[in-house]
């Protein structure tokens, strides 16, 4: 199991107190496209999901965003 693998089971065991760079780290390792405009919010999207996920980049996330995130995860198969 992977360092990325961890974090993301540790992500849906408590979507709380989470920052910006733990979603870009896993967001990179498995290709999701990170957008970051020079505004105050961060998109990830994937060309092989219609989910594109915001999430203001000030912390901590809510645990509203986290989810979101792991629900684009979960389309992509992760």
């Amino acid at each position: 199991m992977s360092k990325a693998d961890k974090t993301i089971l540790k992500m849906r065991d408590n979507p709380r107190d989470w920052t910006i760079d733990s979603l870009e780290i896993i967001a990179k390792r498995l290709g999701i496209q990170v957008r970051k405009s020079g505004g105050s919010h961060v998109v990830f999207m994937h060309e092989d999901s219609d989910l594109v996920v915001t999430v203001p980049s000030r912390r901590p996330i809510k645990p509203v965003y986290i989810q979101q995130f792991l629900a684009l995860l979960d389309d992509l198969g992760a």
